[in-house]
């Protein structure tokens, strides 16, 4: 047992040093999207039906028996729709824990998702059995239909690196004949309810289906992405995981990394990854299709991980930092999904690929970079590097690439969540019309988006440097300013107190 143990620790030192990609194990779980209602017992492939009580509440018995008989009768679904009181969601079980229907929250705000995408990720997550074969039917509007399903391919995410049985880690009792993990299989079915509140006769045609599939494909691939850790997805990792998807889409991957960044001017992008065993990359997949009227560019920021630099993060911040490429990660998942889906303008997918590290060749507080735009930087927190990878792919994608359009993607700053909750992400643009085409976009999809503030006239010069065209960051932490203002807030308090209780002697 001593010598495997060993065995497995010299493997995952080599692995790391010389960025050999291990066989990635997967949760055994596939989704599939069914075109109507098939027809099941409970008993051998458990059902949860969702939707919200409105919706519910038109339903008839017979367009559900399918699903439940003959486990459930008429009455006792009927009894359970009439006791769900959904705070803010609520669920009855129609048959032991084999069948159960779930209510969705009541309400949902202008800047919500009608399709109340997060609840149902949540219910799934809950209440699937994990067993060899099971049902979800959602129960919604058609418009709702697409966030709807990608809300359930949320609960199922890909990588696990658990050895039991949970989860779908593998274990000798979870194995089929060839030695490779069992599987087990998720439908997905609808019940679409039309505006007139009937139940829609008319299946999901095939292209729904295929949009659907690759969506689902594209979520899960962005999710195991950002969940593998980094030991398993350096830069050498993630280039592959391009090229594979870039190969089943008949594309050639450019590839500029290392030296040859320094050396093209990409000071970016090499100045955040020079210190990292594994050298910086950037990746460019580019879809031309004939007859392309517009041209698109997605930029991702892909820190595979952010040690905070020289400016180090805490022992408290620093885990969770393998998620630093998530922006990369989405990038690629769309871009897979829409070329999949016959998307008909120019689309080019820029992955900027670093790992934020420390060492002799790190970059320190007060050098200064030469970005691909040819502006200087003078860098003032190692920790803000994300915006550093991301300037040199934004500019590669309008010198370049020629883009009139360009998407950036991050996980760029905490303040985000202070600024917009940990349900919205922040969208900053300088385009009023494509900011509400994001927000819209952000509400069909369950990926929901807030604007915050574009007015660079007002806030750059709080960047401003006496030796290079700008620093970084901010001169001074806001979070110094925040904290001030409290201590000084709290002494004020104390000192009305104190001013009271003497008025009161």
């Amino acid at each position: 047992m001593r010598i495997l143990h060993t065995a497995n620790a010299l493997r995952s030192v080599f692995c790391r040093g010389y960025s050999v990609s291990p066989p990635i194990r997967t949760m055994a779980t596939d989704i599939k999207f069914n075109a109507s209602l098939s027809r099941t017992d409970p008993q051998v492939q458990p059902v949860l039906i969702i939707g919200q009580l409105r919706h519910l509440n038109l339903l008839k018995f017979s367009q559900l028996a399918g699903k439940l008989e003959p486990r459930v009768n008429e009455e006792t679904f009927k009894n359970a729709i009439a006791c769900l009181h959904p705070a803010p969601t609520d669920k009855c079980s129609l048959y032991l824990d084999v069948a159960t229907v779930a209510a969705l929250p009541l309400k949902a705000s202008r800047h919500n998702t009608a399709s109340r995408a997060h609840s149902i990720t949540r219910l799934v997550k809950n209440h699937v059995l994990n067993v060899n074969e099971e049902s979800v039917v959602l129960v919604c509007e058609r418009e709702n239909l697409f966030a709807s399903a990608c809300a359930v391919v949320r609960a199922f995410p890909l990588y696990s690196r658990k050895t039991g049985n949970g989860n779908g880690g593998k274990s000798p009792s979870s194995e089929v004949g060839d030695g490779q993990p069992s599987r087990s299989v998720v439908n997905v079915e609808f019940v679409i309810i039309d505006k007139d509140g009937c139940v829609e006769q008319e299946p999901l045609s095939q292209d729904d289906i295929n949009c659907l599939n690759e969506t689902a494909r594209g979520i899960r691939l962005a999710a195991r992405i950002v969940d593998t850790p980094c030991n398993e997805m350096n830069v050498d990792h993630f280039i592959e995981n391009v090229s594979e998807f870039a190969k089943e889409l008949s594309i050639q991957p450019q590839i500029i990394r290392g030296e040859e960044l320094r050396e093209r001017g990409f000071g970016g992008i090499y100045g955040v990854g020079k210190a990292a065993a594994v050298p910086p990359a950037l990746v460019v997949l580019s879809h031309e299709p004939k007859g392309a009227q517009e041209t698109i560019a997605l930029v991702g920021k892909g820190i595979v991980y952010d040690t905070g630099g020289l400016s180090i993060k805490g022992k408290t911040a620093m885990p969770g930092m393998k998620r630093d490429c998530g922006g990369a990660a989405a990038i690629l998942g769309a871009f897979y999904a829409a070329v999949k889906c016959g998307f008909k303008d120019n689309l080019h997918a820029v992955f900027c690929l670093a790992e934020n590290s420390v060492g002799p060749n790190a970059t320190r507080p007060d050098d200064i970079h030469t970005l691909y735009s040819g502006r200087t930087v003078e860098i003032n927190n190692t920790d803000a590097e994300g915006r550093l990878v991301l300037a040199d792919g934004v500019c590669y994608a309008n010198k370049d690439l020629k883009a009139n359009i360009i998407l950036d993607m991050a996980t760029l700053t905490g303040a985000q969540g202070v600024a917009t909750g940990k349900y919205h992400g922040a969208i900053l643009t300088n385009s009023e019309p494509w900011e509400s085409k994001a927000l819209q976009a952000g509400r069909k999809s369950g990926d929901l988006l807030a604007p915050i503030i574009y007015c660079p006239e007002l806030h750059f010069s709080e960047f401003a440097s006496a030796i290079a065209d700008m620093k970084n960051s901010v001169a001074v932490s806001t979070h110094y300013f925040t904290k001030k203002k409290r201590t000084k807030r709290k002494l004020k308090i104390v000192e009305n107190f104190q001013s009271t209780l003497l008025q009161l002697q």
